[in-house]
């Protein structure tokens, strides 16, 4: 028992200090954004105010961010959309096997193991040399759809890969046609994973930098102008903006999770409700 607790407590202690040092950045600029107006970008500080939180939102010399914030909110939008409905439909593709279709699976998986700068420089160069413009809502948006898809694909693949057909078959059984199983049987099942699909589209391409870097042409996204900043910005206004970015993604996450509790309970409800009529 003695053994079995110190093991307990090595390991509680090893977690806290995981937990420490994935949040303690993080921690540390939130504390360093609450500087006062003679703080600077370290310790000791130098007062307490939102002094830095009331620059944020003045007018800046330098740099566009709630411009930048804006466009990574869109292309985050359209990253997530475009990665829940073709992850849906390659998820319900590859449900059956079709010729060439483990060929296609590696090609999907490759694109996560390519370095993203080399992404980026690819796409861009594909744009400029076609003639096209080098736009973050245009090549930007496909160079991070490389990077979505493939996470959306391998969690519609294990959904697929567990799903019980019987109730397909039971919907077919009482006159339904393919499209509505699929609208009022699979996607009611499926939707917890599909909000997990959408979660991971918008925050992997809201703060993604290397895969933007050489495809976003001239205006930036958040984290492009978040690095510009780094290079000019020596006050705790930088601190802020970073807070402020971070509470919104943890508020992004909280919505999402609260959407998946509402369709648990929801499918739970429909679950008990059709017990009730077979009693």
């Amino acid at each position: 028992m003695e053994q079995r607790s110190r093991s307990f407590y090595v390991l509680a202690s090893f977690f806290g200090l995981y937990v420490l040092f994935l949040y303690g950045p993080t921690i540390t600029i939130g504390i360093l954004s609450f500087q006062g107006p003679g703080g600077g970008l370290t310790f000791p500080m130098r007062g307490v105010s939102l002094h830095w939180y009331d620059e944020l939102f003045q007018q800046q010399a330098v740099g566009d961010i709630w411009g930048a914030w804006r466009r990574s909110v869109v292309l985050g939008l359209m990253v997530m959309a475009t990665t829940v409905v073709v992850s849906v439909m390659g998820g319900l593709a590859f449900r059956k096997r079709f010729r060439g279709s483990g060929v296609l699976f590696y090609l999907i998986i490759t694109s996560l193991t390519i370095p993203s700068i080399l992404i980026s420089l690819g796409v861009g160069l594909i744009f400029s040399q076609s003639g096209l413009d080098v736009h973050w809502s245009t090549s930007a948006f496909g160079a991070q759809l490389t990077w979505t898809l493939p996470f959306g694909l391998l969690i519609m693949f294990a959904v697929f890969n567990r799903f019980d057909k019987s109730y397909e078959e039971a919907a077919r059984d009482q006159g339904a046609s393919n499209w509505q199983t699929l609208r009022h049987v699979v996607l009611p099942i499926i939707a917890p994973s599909l909000i997990g699909v959408a979660l991971f589209g918008f925050t992997l391409s809201y703060d993604e930098f290397a895969r933007t870097l050489l495809t976003a042409g001239s205006y930036n996204t958040l984290p492009l102008e978040i690095f510009g900043m780094t290079t000019n910005v020596t006050s705790p206004v930088l601190y802020a903006l970073g807070t402020l970015t971070t509470v919104f993604s943890l508020a992004v996450i909280g919505i999402c999770l609260g959407f998946v509790l509402m369709a648990q309970r929801r499918r739970a409800r429909a679950g008990s409700d059709a017990g009730k009529g077979l009693v």
